[in-house]
Protein backbone atom coordinates (compact mmCIF):
# COMPACT_ATOMS: atom_id res chain seq x y z
CA UNK A 1 0.00 0.00 0.00
CA UNK A 2 2.44 2.67 -1.17
CA UNK A 3 0.76 5.99 -0.44
CA UNK A 4 0.45 9.00 -2.70
CA UNK A 5 1.76 12.00 -0.76
CA UNK A 6 -0.18 15.21 -1.36
CA UNK A 7 1.90 18.25 -0.52
CA UNK A 8 -0.22 21.36 -0.93
CA UNK A 9 -0.54 22.71 2.59
CA UNK A 10 1.91 24.61 4.76
CA UNK A 11 0.20 23.93 8.08
CA UNK A 12 -1.71 21.19 9.89
CA UNK A 13 -4.60 19.48 8.07
CA UNK A 14 -8.02 19.86 9.68
CA UNK A 15 -10.30 17.78 7.40
CA UNK A 16 -10.08 15.58 4.30
CA UNK A 17 -13.21 14.68 2.34
CA UNK A 18 -13.97 12.51 -0.71
CA UNK A 19 -16.81 13.38 -3.06
CA UNK A 20 -19.61 10.83 -3.44
CA UNK A 21 -18.05 9.21 -6.53
CA UNK A 22 -14.67 8.82 -4.83
CA UNK A 23 -12.73 10.41 -7.71
CA UNK A 24 -12.00 13.74 -5.98
CA UNK A 25 -10.44 14.58 -2.61
CA UNK A 26 -10.82 17.95 -0.89
CA UNK A 27 -8.49 19.02 1.92
CA UNK A 28 -8.45 22.01 4.27
CA UNK A 29 -5.90 23.19 6.77
CA UNK A 30 -4.90 25.97 9.13
CA UNK A 31 -3.06 27.69 6.24
CA UNK A 32 -6.35 29.15 4.87
CA UNK A 33 -6.16 26.97 1.74
CA UNK A 34 -8.74 24.61 0.23
CA UNK A 35 -7.18 22.09 -2.17
CA UNK A 36 -8.90 19.76 -4.64
CA UNK A 37 -7.09 16.63 -5.87
CA UNK A 38 -7.71 13.73 -8.22
CA UNK A 39 -7.98 10.66 -5.97
CA UNK A 40 -6.40 8.14 -8.37
CA UNK A 41 -3.07 9.92 -8.91
CA UNK A 42 -2.92 12.79 -6.41
CA UNK A 43 -2.75 15.48 -9.09
CA UNK A 44 -3.90 18.85 -7.82
CA UNK A 45 -7.06 20.06 -9.52
CA UNK A 46 -6.99 23.53 -7.98
CA UNK A 47 -7.22 25.72 -4.89
CA UNK A 48 -9.99 27.95 -3.55
CA UNK A 49 -8.97 31.34 -2.16
CA UNK A 50 -11.04 33.62 0.05
CA UNK A 51 -10.88 32.61 3.71
CA UNK A 52 -8.73 34.75 6.00
CA UNK A 53 -8.50 32.33 8.94
CA UNK A 54 -7.76 28.68 9.60
CA UNK A 55 -10.26 26.47 7.74
CA UNK A 56 -11.72 23.83 10.03
CA UNK A 57 -14.14 21.93 7.84
CA UNK A 58 -15.30 21.13 4.32
CA UNK A 59 -18.06 19.20 2.55
CA UNK A 60 -19.09 18.59 -1.04
CA UNK A 61 -22.66 18.24 -2.31
CA UNK A 62 -23.86 14.85 -3.68
CA UNK A 63 -23.49 15.99 -7.32
CA UNK A 64 -19.97 17.46 -6.88
CA UNK A 65 -21.20 20.86 -8.10
CA UNK A 66 -20.65 23.03 -5.03
CA UNK A 67 -18.38 22.97 -2.03
CA UNK A 68 -18.95 24.34 1.49
CA UNK A 69 -16.24 25.37 3.95
CA UNK A 70 -16.21 26.69 7.52
CA UNK A 71 -13.46 28.77 9.01
CA UNK A 72 -12.00 30.62 12.00
CA UNK A 73 -12.80 33.84 10.07
CA UNK A 74 -16.42 33.27 11.28
CA UNK A 75 -17.81 32.41 7.84
CA UNK A 76 -19.29 29.55 5.87
CA UNK A 77 -18.45 29.90 2.18
CA UNK A 78 -20.00 28.22 -0.83
CA UNK A 79 -17.80 27.53 -3.87
CA UNK A 80 -18.24 26.51 -7.50
CA UNK A 81 -16.06 23.39 -7.69
CA UNK A 82 -15.23 23.80 -11.39
CA UNK A 83 -14.26 27.46 -11.47
CA UNK A 84 -13.25 28.09 -7.85
CA UNK A 85 -15.63 31.04 -7.64
CA UNK A 86 -16.91 32.02 -4.19
CA UNK A 87 -20.70 31.82 -4.66
CA UNK A 88 -21.88 32.86 -1.20
CA UNK A 89 -20.55 33.88 2.21
CA UNK A 90 -22.56 33.55 5.44
CA UNK A 91 -21.17 35.41 8.45
CA UNK A 92 -21.43 34.33 12.10
CA UNK A 93 -20.30 35.78 15.44
CA UNK A 94 -17.79 32.94 16.05
CA UNK A 95 -15.74 30.32 14.18
CA UNK A 96 -17.43 27.54 12.19
CA UNK A 97 -16.09 24.10 13.19
CA UNK A 98 -18.14 21.69 11.02
CA UNK A 99 -20.26 21.82 7.85
CA UNK A 100 -22.27 19.00 6.25
CA UNK A 101 -24.76 18.81 3.37
CA UNK A 102 -27.93 16.78 3.85
CA UNK A 103 -28.74 13.76 1.66
CA UNK A 104 -29.84 15.71 -1.45
CA UNK A 105 -27.70 18.82 -0.94
CA UNK A 106 -30.72 21.09 -0.39
CA UNK A 107 -29.63 22.05 3.13
CA UNK A 108 -26.30 22.75 4.79
CA UNK A 109 -25.62 22.32 8.48
CA UNK A 110 -22.99 24.38 10.32
CA UNK A 111 -21.60 24.14 13.87
CA UNK A 112 -20.44 27.42 15.42
CA UNK A 113 -18.01 27.84 18.29
CA UNK A 114 -18.90 28.95 21.83
CA UNK A 115 -16.83 32.06 22.47
CA UNK A 116 -16.82 35.68 23.69
CA UNK A 117 -20.27 35.47 25.28
CA UNK A 118 -21.82 33.69 22.28
CA UNK A 119 -23.31 30.23 22.82
CA UNK A 120 -22.39 27.44 20.42
CA UNK A 121 -25.07 26.79 17.80
CA UNK A 122 -26.02 24.39 15.03
CA UNK A 123 -27.41 26.33 12.06
CA UNK A 124 -29.18 24.99 8.99
CA UNK A 125 -29.07 26.92 5.72
CA UNK A 126 -31.20 26.32 2.63
CA UNK A 127 -28.95 25.80 -0.39
CA UNK A 128 -29.54 25.61 -4.15
CA UNK A 129 -27.22 23.28 -6.09
CA UNK A 130 -26.87 25.72 -8.94
CA UNK A 131 -23.85 27.94 -9.48
CA UNK A 132 -26.06 30.60 -11.12
CA UNK A 133 -28.68 30.65 -8.35
CA UNK A 134 -29.05 33.38 -5.75
CA UNK A 135 -28.47 31.83 -2.31
CA UNK A 136 -30.61 32.98 0.61
CA UNK A 137 -29.28 34.81 3.68
CA UNK A 138 -31.97 33.37 5.95
CA UNK A 139 -31.24 30.55 8.37
CA UNK A 140 -33.79 27.74 8.10
CA UNK A 141 -33.03 26.58 11.64
CA UNK A 142 -30.87 27.55 14.63
CA UNK A 143 -30.27 25.14 17.50
CA UNK A 144 -28.63 26.69 20.57
CA UNK A 145 -26.39 24.29 22.52
CA UNK A 146 -26.67 25.81 26.00
CA UNK A 147 -25.58 22.76 28.04
CA UNK A 148 -22.33 21.78 26.30
CA UNK A 149 -21.17 23.17 22.98
CA UNK A 150 -21.42 20.95 19.89
CA UNK A 151 -18.07 20.05 18.34
CA UNK A 152 -19.38 17.98 15.41
CA UNK A 153 -22.78 17.30 13.83
CA UNK A 154 -24.39 15.62 10.83
CA UNK A 155 -27.60 14.43 9.17
CA UNK A 156 -29.03 10.96 9.73
CA UNK A 157 -30.89 8.82 7.16
CA UNK A 158 -33.61 10.71 5.25
CA UNK A 159 -32.48 13.85 7.13
CA UNK A 160 -34.77 12.71 9.94
CA UNK A 161 -32.40 13.68 12.75
CA UNK A 162 -29.48 15.99 13.32
CA UNK A 163 -26.94 14.16 15.46
CA UNK A 164 -24.38 16.24 17.39
CA UNK A 165 -21.33 15.32 19.44
CA UNK A 166 -20.44 17.62 22.33
CA UNK A 167 -17.44 18.88 24.26
CA UNK A 168 -18.57 17.00 27.38
CA UNK A 169 -18.52 13.62 25.58
CA UNK A 170 -22.29 13.38 25.09
CA UNK A 171 -24.29 12.91 21.88
CA UNK A 172 -27.60 14.63 21.12
CA UNK A 173 -30.38 13.74 18.71
CA UNK A 174 -32.41 16.67 17.36
CA UNK A 175 -35.46 16.60 15.11
CA UNK A 176 -34.23 17.36 11.58
CA UNK A 177 -37.22 19.58 10.76
CA UNK A 178 -37.99 21.47 13.99
CA UNK A 179 -34.58 21.34 15.70
CA UNK A 180 -36.19 20.14 18.95
CA UNK A 181 -33.93 18.09 21.21
CA UNK A 182 -35.18 14.49 21.36
CA UNK A 183 -32.60 13.26 23.86
CA UNK A 184 -28.98 13.52 24.95
CA UNK A 185 -26.85 10.56 26.08
CA UNK A 186 -23.41 10.46 27.70
CA UNK A 187 -21.50 8.31 25.21
CA UNK A 188 -17.85 8.97 26.03
CA UNK A 189 -16.16 9.75 29.36
CA UNK A 190 -17.39 12.95 30.98
CA UNK A 191 -15.58 16.04 29.68
CA UNK A 192 -13.80 14.07 26.93
CA UNK A 193 -14.59 16.08 23.78
CA UNK A 194 -15.95 14.24 20.75
CA UNK A 195 -13.54 15.07 17.94
CA UNK A 196 -15.22 13.44 14.94
CA UNK A 197 -18.51 11.96 13.76
CA UNK A 198 -18.73 10.08 10.44
CA UNK A 199 -21.58 8.07 8.93
CA UNK A 200 -22.16 4.62 7.52
CA UNK A 201 -23.21 4.76 3.86
CA UNK A 202 -26.92 4.40 4.67
CA UNK A 203 -26.63 6.88 7.60
CA UNK A 204 -28.45 4.58 10.02
CA UNK A 205 -25.40 4.46 12.29
CA UNK A 206 -22.23 6.47 12.81
CA UNK A 207 -18.83 6.39 14.48
CA UNK A 208 -17.48 8.91 16.99
CA UNK A 209 -13.87 9.57 18.01
CA UNK A 210 -12.97 11.11 21.35
CA UNK A 211 -10.11 12.38 23.46
CA UNK A 212 -10.93 9.54 25.93
CA UNK A 213 -8.95 7.22 23.54
CA UNK A 214 -12.01 5.35 22.25
CA UNK A 215 -14.17 5.33 19.13
CA UNK A 216 -17.76 4.11 19.30
CA UNK A 217 -20.30 2.82 16.78
CA UNK A 218 -23.75 4.25 17.55
CA UNK A 219 -27.24 3.92 16.04
CA UNK A 220 -28.88 7.11 14.76
CA UNK A 221 -32.40 6.14 15.83
CA UNK A 222 -31.89 5.61 19.59
CA UNK A 223 -28.18 6.42 20.14
CA UNK A 224 -27.45 2.85 21.24
CA UNK A 225 -23.73 2.01 21.49
CA UNK A 226 -23.13 -0.99 19.23
CA UNK A 227 -19.34 -1.32 19.42
CA UNK A 228 -16.36 0.27 21.21
CA UNK A 229 -12.83 0.44 19.81
CA UNK A 230 -10.25 1.14 22.53
CA UNK A 231 -6.97 2.83 21.67
CA UNK A 232 -3.90 3.92 23.64
CA UNK A 233 -3.82 7.47 22.33
CA UNK A 234 -6.29 10.40 22.10
CA UNK A 235 -8.32 10.11 18.88
CA UNK A 236 -8.99 12.94 16.44
CA UNK A 237 -10.89 11.07 13.73
CA UNK A 238 -12.65 7.80 12.89
CA UNK A 239 -14.29 6.47 9.74
CA UNK A 240 -16.29 3.39 8.69
CA UNK A 241 -14.98 1.70 5.54
CA UNK A 242 -17.59 0.76 2.92
CA UNK A 243 -17.63 -2.73 1.33
CA UNK A 244 -15.58 -4.30 4.16
CA UNK A 245 -16.27 -4.57 7.89
CA UNK A 246 -13.56 -2.25 9.20
CA UNK A 247 -13.13 1.09 10.88
CA UNK A 248 -10.06 3.31 10.70
CA UNK A 249 -9.01 5.47 13.65
CA UNK A 250 -6.55 8.36 13.61
CA UNK A 251 -4.99 10.35 16.41
CA UNK A 252 -1.82 10.66 18.40
CA UNK A 253 -0.58 12.71 21.29
CA UNK A 254 0.45 16.23 20.31
CA UNK A 255 4.11 17.03 20.95
CA UNK A 256 3.26 19.60 23.62
CA UNK A 257 1.22 16.99 25.52
CA UNK A 258 3.89 14.27 25.46
CA UNK A 259 5.77 14.07 28.76
CA UNK A 260 9.46 13.23 28.88
CA UNK A 261 8.56 10.02 30.72
CA UNK A 262 6.36 8.69 27.90
CA UNK A 263 7.64 5.32 26.79
CA UNK A 264 6.46 5.79 23.22
CA UNK A 265 6.07 9.28 21.96
CA UNK A 266 3.51 10.08 19.36
CA UNK A 267 1.94 6.84 18.05
CA UNK A 268 1.14 8.51 14.75
CA UNK A 269 -0.55 5.63 12.95
CA UNK A 270 -3.82 4.91 11.20
CA UNK A 271 -5.34 2.03 13.14
CA UNK A 272 -7.59 -0.57 11.54
CA UNK A 273 -10.17 -2.36 13.68
CA UNK A 274 -12.64 -5.08 12.75
CA UNK A 275 -16.03 -3.38 12.82
CA UNK A 276 -17.89 -6.39 14.27
CA UNK A 277 -15.29 -8.06 16.49
CA UNK A 278 -13.71 -4.82 17.79
CA UNK A 279 -10.16 -6.22 17.45
CA UNK A 280 -7.31 -4.16 16.10
CA UNK A 281 -6.10 -5.85 12.91
CA UNK A 282 -3.37 -3.53 11.65
CA UNK A 283 -1.66 -0.15 11.61
CA UNK A 284 -0.28 2.09 8.88
CA UNK A 285 2.58 4.42 9.72
CA UNK A 286 3.79 7.43 7.78
CA UNK A 287 2.77 10.74 9.31
CA UNK A 288 5.27 12.75 11.37
CA UNK A 289 2.65 14.04 13.77
CA UNK A 290 -0.87 13.28 14.99
CA UNK A 291 -3.47 12.25 12.40
CA UNK A 292 -6.10 14.98 12.52
CA UNK A 293 -8.50 13.49 9.95
CA UNK A 294 -9.19 10.20 8.16
CA UNK A 295 -11.61 9.66 5.28
CA UNK A 296 -12.68 6.49 3.46
CA UNK A 297 -13.01 6.27 -0.30
CA UNK A 298 -16.78 5.66 -0.82
CA UNK A 299 -15.97 3.04 -3.48
CA UNK A 300 -14.07 0.99 -0.87
CA UNK A 301 -10.78 1.16 -2.77
CA UNK A 302 -8.75 3.05 -0.17
CA UNK A 303 -8.55 5.83 2.37
CA UNK A 304 -6.88 9.18 2.97
CA UNK A 305 -5.42 10.71 6.12
CA UNK A 306 -4.37 14.27 6.94
CA UNK A 307 -1.84 15.06 9.63
CA UNK A 308 -0.40 17.75 11.82
CA UNK A 309 2.65 17.48 9.52
CA UNK A 310 0.76 19.21 6.67
CA UNK A 311 0.58 16.16 4.40
CA UNK A 312 -2.35 14.21 2.99
CA UNK A 313 -1.53 10.54 2.46
CA UNK A 314 -3.77 8.65 0.02
CA UNK A 315 -3.67 4.85 0.25
CA UNK A 316 -5.12 2.52 -2.39
CA UNK A 317 -5.80 -0.94 -0.93
CA UNK A 318 -3.92 -3.62 -2.85
CA UNK A 319 -5.08 -7.17 -3.63
CA UNK A 320 -3.20 -8.58 -0.67
CA UNK A 321 -5.17 -6.36 1.66
CA UNK A 322 -8.52 -7.74 0.48
CA UNK A 323 -7.25 -11.33 0.49
CA UNK A 324 -5.87 -10.98 3.98
CA UNK A 325 -9.10 -9.55 5.28
CA UNK A 326 -11.03 -12.40 3.76
CA UNK A 327 -8.84 -14.96 5.56
CA UNK A 328 -9.24 -13.19 8.90
CA UNK A 329 -13.00 -13.05 8.41
CA UNK A 330 -13.22 -16.73 7.57
CA UNK A 331 -11.09 -17.75 10.55
CA UNK A 332 -13.25 -15.75 12.94
CA UNK A 333 -16.45 -17.13 11.48
CA UNK A 334 -15.16 -20.68 11.98
CA UNK A 335 -14.41 -19.90 15.64
CA UNK A 336 -17.92 -18.53 16.12
CA UNK A 337 -19.45 -21.62 14.51
CA UNK A 338 -17.48 -23.89 16.85
CA UNK A 339 -18.71 -22.12 20.00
Amino acid sequence: MRPILLSGHERALTQVKYNRDGDLIFSVSKDQQICAWFAHNGERLGTYHGHVGAIWTIDVDPTSTILASGSADNTIRLWDIKTGKNLKTWEFPTAVKRVEFNSDGSQLLGVTEKRMGHLGTIVVLDVKIDVEAEQTDEKALTIVCDESKATVAGWSYLDKYIIAGHEDGSVSQYDGKSGDLNFNIQIHELDSPITDLQWSQDRTYFITASKDKTAKLITAKDLEILKTYPSDTPLNSAVITPKKDFVILGGGQAAMDVTTTSARQGKFEARFYHKIFEDEVGRVRGHFGPLNTVAADPTGKGYASGGEDGYVRVHQFDKGYFDFMYEVERERQNKLNQQ
